[in-house]
């Protein structure tokens, strides 16, 4: 199943992102796929907002993982542009993070084979000055709470 959202601003994407964040559950990885600009980042600022009332909210670029205490998970915010070989990962807590908190990965190309089959692909494009944000899963129970979102 694929859902596809128009977003015409930055606080459109935010608010995507909350509803999204609502229906994550522990376990979930949200792959973010899209190429620079396309609002990856500002997703994730919102969906880690909402959940954890963080001020700040920096892009983890330089850090490659950024970590959140929500109330019922950890969310782990990964940005893998500057990984080099996809078993880096590893160095980075990857394993712990995808079965014991929720992801947020900015190109998870870059985890190749390593990145969980059973995600939520969140892909990104542009049309004009408007973003296409389609959201698709595999899983029945993942595209359930997919429906919730409007």
């Amino acid at each position: 199943m694929k859902k596809t959202f128009i977003s015409k601003t930055e606080t459109e994407t935010i608010s995507l992102a909350a509803q999204i964040a609502k229906v994550a559950e522990k376990g979930d990885v949200f792959a973010l796929y899209g190429t620079l600009g396309m609002g990856k980042s500002v997703f994730a600022r919102g969906f880690i907002q909402t959940l954890c009332q963080a001020e700040e909210v920096p892009s983890p670029t330089f850090t490659l993982v950024q970590e959140y205490d929500a109330p019922d998970f950890v969310i782990y915010h990964f940005d893998l542009y500057r990984l080099k070989a996809p078993d880096e990962v590893f160095e980075l807590g990857f394993e712990e993070a995808v079965y014991g908190g929720v992801c947020l990965i900015e190109w998870p190309e870059k985890a190749g084979s390593w990145l969980p089959r059973d995600i939520f692909r969140v892909e990104f494009s542009a049309d004009g000055d408007q973003r296409i944000i389609s959201i698709s899963s595999d899983s029945t129970s993942k595209n359930n709470r997919l429906e919730q979102i409007k």
